[in-house]
């Protein structure tokens, strides 16, 4: 063996590490459209588990004018608006973030710029709703 070889083989191979999610969290800003596509996917999950849930809260309220006092009640629960408003804006969000995708399917704002000017309006957007829908839910009008 020559000495090159000898030397390459005494330091060893390089050690890569497998990338831990704080370092993409924290070390790597991520652009507005990765951030709309990951929250557009977590919204769609999250409306996904909740459907049976709503589903038999509706069934149940239908049920009697006792029934759906009795949900009503459980309804003024500042606990129960926080976890309406986080459906809201699961809705809100996964729709406005829809409809961009139905402009994107159609070939509209697919270079990067325009990609990321429609994912920083998705988010205003979903936001400002979610915003009027909390204003409402607690009772400000």
């Amino acid at each position: 063996m020559s000495e090159a070889v000898r030397e390459a083989t005494r330091k060893g191979r390089p050690e890569f590490r497998n990338i831990h999610i704080t370092d993409i969290t924290m070390k790597y800003r991520q652009p507005p459209a990765a951030i709309v596509s990951i929250l557009h996917r977590i919204s769609g999950f999250v409306m996904f588990l909740m459907l049976p849930f709503l589903l038999y809260l509706l069934q149940e309220s239908l049920r009697s004018e006792i029934s759906y006092a009795h949900f009503a009640g459980i309804v003024d629960n500042p606990f129960a608006k926080l976890i309406l408003l986080g459906l809201s804006w699961a809705y809100l969000h996964h729709f406005t973030a829809g409809i961009r995708h139905l402009f994107m399917d159609n070939h509209l704002a697919l270079d990067k710029d325009a990609a990321q000017k429609t994912a920083r309006w998705v988010l205003v957007i979903s936001l400002a709703l979610t915003v009027l829908v909390g204003l409402k839910l607690f009772g400000v009008f």
